[in-house]
């Protein structure tokens, strides 16, 4: 959902370039499909996959997420583009039928860059030649719910449930326990109290359906390691660990997603794809600091990718 909640931005009176999946509604080029990437969709793929294999990155002892890390190194100064899930629906796409799947790898918000770092780090893992087809079903099992892509209502909309999902798959595994988080149980109603804000919720059956998906989250309390205890466990917090912006935003579970990166020196940074900037980067400031400056935030979720 981090990548539709824009018109509610303004009304939130939110500092837009720190709400890093959000912005303002805005033309996108079209993304490249699960059977047709641009050339340099394809090219990216290949060098990346080979790029793992030739640094010995797929090799079982290494983290999964250190070699997700090491694409988004190499993704580094591609742009941040919005919407790009979305534009099937405002072409007059029906969010009812079954979605297109959206692939990019020259483009990313903050939620599909870390999706395709693992996905390409997933595709390299197999000794095969790499395939958009098959980097196209690593996409599909970590965006929809139990790897199923139906209609609009079966994508993770909310990230605290991306990580559970994939947490109950053997995809990651949440650290939110082992870190000491505290529970939000707040009740997730953001879309659907903002419904406006999304075109595919227009369909009175696609926006029944977020709200029976928003309902069953109501029993599975997000883990969240408040902001001021994160220099406190920062040093277990490895590069590669996927990273949640939790938020005190009625509604709402997280604002951004990233990667924990430490830089060459063993600082603790983050590797994302913010609005702010616009283009996948490491950010200058650490890790704490960076939560600190984002206005209304509450803490941080945090996950471990697994080879899945």
């Amino acid at each position: 959902m981090l990548r539709a909640a824009a018109a509610s931005v303004a009304a939130l009176s939110l500092p837009v370039p720190l709400f890093g999946c959000a912005p303002e509604p805005r033309p996108v080029a079209q993304p490249a499909s699960a059977s047709s990437p641009p050339d340099e969709d394809r090219v990216r793929l290949t060098t990346w996959a080979a790029r793992l294999r030739t640094e010995q990155l797929v090799r079982g002892d290494v983290p999964a997420g250190r070699a997700a890390t090491r694409v988004g190194e190499l993704a580094i100064g591609s742009p941040y583009v919005a919407f790009t899930l979305e534009e099937y629906i405002r072409a007059g796409g029906d969010p009812s039928g079954i979605e297109p799947l959206a692939l990019s790898l020259t483009r990313f918000d903050c939620v599909s860059l870390v999706e395709s770092c693992l996905a390409v780090t997933r595709v390299a893992d197999d000794p095969s030649d790499p395939t958009w087809e098959r980097f196209g079903r690593e996409m599909e099992r970590m965006r929809y719910r139990g790897g199923e892509r139906r209609d609009y209502t079966s994508r993770l909309h909310y990230f605290s449930e991306w990580i559970s999902d994939g947490a109950r798959r053997g995809l990651l595994r949440d650290l939110g326990q082992d870190l000491g988080g505290v529970d939000d149980a707040r009740p997730l109603r953001f879309m659907t109290e903002h419904r406006a804000s999304y075109p595919a919720l227009a369909n009175d059956v696609v926006f029944k359906g977020i709200g029976a998906m928003e309902r069953s989250l109501d029993d599975k309390p997000r883990r969240v390691i408040p902001t001021n205890r994160i220099p406190e466990v920062s040093d277990r917090i490895e590069t590669g660990d996927v990273l949640a912006f939790a938020t005190a935003i009625a509604g709402l579970d997280v604002t951004h997603s990233a990667f924990a990166y430490r830089d060459g020196t063993g600082v603790l940074r983050v590797l994302h794809a913010p609005l702010s900037g616009g283009a996948v980067e490491v950010t200058a400031t650490t890790l704490p600091e960076y939560v600190a400056a984002i206005r209304r935030s509450t803490g941080i979720l945090v996950a471990r990718p697994l080879r899945g």
